[in-house]
Order: structure tokens, then C-alpha cells, then sequence
């Protein structure tokens, strides 16, 4: 399996850090990845959107606040959620210690030009 499938922008190994915590690539293939997300305490990601792709999120560390469309609910450790194609959603840290999620992305469109921003603290679009 090449490191890079069609319609897959990462490769296995690829971290970054945003201004609200990292993310690192897990695993990849033509229509999923795996990434491990960390939420620095008290941040958050933009509320976003995505045309080619669903996610599920599993929160393995710390307690998250999570916002699907008009919808917030608190996920526990071990707790998970599923983010629908074009869904708006959010995930934030309200709590005093990292947040560590395992995030599956699957869809036909997993690059990270897909993210339709409406709300970023860190002025994003």
C-alpha cells in the first residue's frame, strides 16, 4: 500500500501542531485515516465542517466537549462519537489536563483543504 492513496493528503508518521494542541497520523489507506489527536486543556478546534468525509472520534484520555450541529454533549473516556458528511462540528478541552482522541477519517476526500471553517478562534478559514 503506497503512503499516500488517492484523495489522501497525509502520510503514516505525519504530525502537526495547531495552536490548540497536535495530531499525528496513525494509519491510512484509500478511504481512511487514523489520526491521535491532543487537546491542549482549555482549547479548542474551529467549528468545522466536511464535504468528502465522516469521522469518528473515540476519546481515550480526558473528558470532551463535543458540538454536532446545534447539539453539545460531554464524552468521557472510552465514550465515542460519530460526525455525519457535512455535519458542523467541534471538539474542545474543558477540562485541566490533555485530551487525547483517536480520530477516524473515511470518505472519498480525506485532504485538509475538505475543512470548512464558521467559527475559529485562532482567525482560520
Amino acid at each position: 500500500m503506497p503512503d499516500q492513496p488517492a484523495g489522501n493528503a497525509y502520510n503514516r508518521g505525519e504530525r502537526d501542531t495547531r495552536p490548540w494542541g497536535s495530531w499525528e497520523v496513525l494509519d491510512l489507506g484509500p478511504r481512511h485515516v487514523v489520526k491521535r489527536i491532543v487537546v491542549l486543556p482549555g482549547a479548542q478546534l474551529s467549528l468545522q465542517r466536511h464535504q468528502g468525509r465522516n469521522e469518528h472520534w473515540v476519546v481515550v484520555q480526558g473528558t470532551a466537549k463535543v458540538t454536532l450541529d446545534d447539539e453539545v454533549r460531554t464524552v468521557e473516556e472510552n465514550g465515542n462519537v460519530f460526525i455525519p458528511v457535512r455535519t458542523w462540528h467541534r471538539l474542545e478541552n474543558p477540562g485541566s489536563t490533555d485530551l487525547s482522541v483517536i480520530e477516524i477519517q473515511y470518505g472519498a476526500d480525506l485532504r485538509e483543504d475538505d475543512i470548512e471553517r464558521r467559527d475559529d478562534i485562532y482567525g482560520r478559514t
